[in-house]
């Protein structure tokens, strides 16, 4: 109690203004940390308001069509939450009558959802009794309690959860839970965490023996994999072709016709471009290789523009330049077209 106490009395004091703090609206809380999740709160603001202006209700987002959701969702990343978002918005409009469920379990039965979702919906928006564990919650009671075992494995996940629910105080969890995520962002951080000013750090383990840069313990590394990839930008008068993804993180987005390589950037040549043009082509010119970097892999990608007099390309639509800005690119793509068209 005293650790929650001092933690909530802290909040009252130093909390961010935050829209999502300021309703009980279970849908805006939900799209709230869907957004949040793999983003930080900087860079994720812009888009609550955003998709909240575009998506007022949940009616709003169950009529939309999904290339509208990923268009608002666009440059965000992770784009799994946005058509996630999507089929469980339409699936509370068509089997519960428009209303959030209002229980743990139902929350977490939602697709897109998992534990630390529900809880955070749970608690903030019906005060219910379930403590959040996300990686700020997890860096402060590492830290605090000296808790070497890895967050990542399952002993790692069952104690920290544990934890984290008998510390939660269940008469205002709410409150709880806003405060020991936002200690953790704003005091406990990961680098230069501000423990001279932590009122915790004279009973703070890993303070008082010098581990706070070890602690928290992850097992597991991602293993990085590189991918390399040719877009053909193929200009015809002032239209080009772009195709819409079926598969892979980037489902439902567009992009320019590519050809992937094994281990490096091919060089141009007949045989490299006919599998599209059929040798009725003009480079124009080529990008230099940017490297785009996502958590599990890196890519290498050269934008080819290229001259043909080609109307039709398998697979793929015609599309004036001045109309692409109404199709959803990821982040790779839409960085390019910012600076180059």
């Amino acid at each position: 109690m005293n650790f929650s106490r001092s933690l909530i009395e802290w909040y009252g004091h130093n909390k961010r203004d935050l829209p999502w703090r300021n309703t009980k609206d279970a849908y805006k809380i939900w799209i709230s940390e869907i957004i949040l999740q793999q983003t930080r709160v900087e860079f994720g603001l812009k888009y609550y308001f955003k998709f909240l202006q575009k998506f007022p209700t949940i009616y709003a987002l169950s009529d939309a069509k999904e290339n509208e959701v990923l268009k608002v969702w666009e440059g965000l990343g992770y784009y799994s939450r946005a058509r996630n978002l999507h089929f469980t918005s339409k699936f509370i409009v068509d089997n519960l009558n428009g209303k959030f469920p209002n229980t743990y379990l139902e929350i977490l039965s939602l697709k897109g959802i998992g534990t630390y979702t529900a809880a955070a919906i749970s608690s903030f928006a019906f005060k219910l009794p379930f403590a959040v564990l996300d990686g700020n919650v997890i860096r402060l009671l590492s830290r605090y309690f000296g808790i070497k075992v890895p967050f990542d494995t399952s002993k790692g996940k069952k104690l920290f959860q544990q934890l984290s629910q008998e510390l939660l105080n269940e008469n205002i969890p709410d409150l709880h839970n806003q405060a020991i995520m936002e200690f953790g962002a704003l005091i406990c951080k990961p680098k230069l965490p501000k423990c001279d000013i932590c009122h915790f750090n004279n009973l703070c383990y890993a303070h008082n023996y010098n581990l706070v840069k070890k602690l928290p313990i992850k097992q597991k590394k991602i293993k990085i994999k590189k991918k390399y990839i040719n877009y053909l930008i193929i200009e015809n008068n002032n239209f080009c072709f772009i195709k819409k993804r079926n598969e892979g993180i980037w489902r439902g987005l567009y992009e320019f016709p590519k050809i992937e390589t094994e281990d490096s950037l091919f060089v141009p040549n007949s045989k490299n471009f006919s599998k599209y043009l059929k040798n009725k082509y003009s480079i124009i010119r080529f990008s230099d290789i940017i490297l785009h970097k996502l958590s599990h892999q890196h890519i290498y990608a050269k934008f080819w523009h290229l001259q043909s007099d080609v109307n039709h390309l398998e697979s793929c639509i015609k599309v004036r330049f001045n109309k692409l800005s109404n199709y959803p690119f990821p982040t790779l793509i839409l960085n390019y077209l910012k600076h180059n068209f």
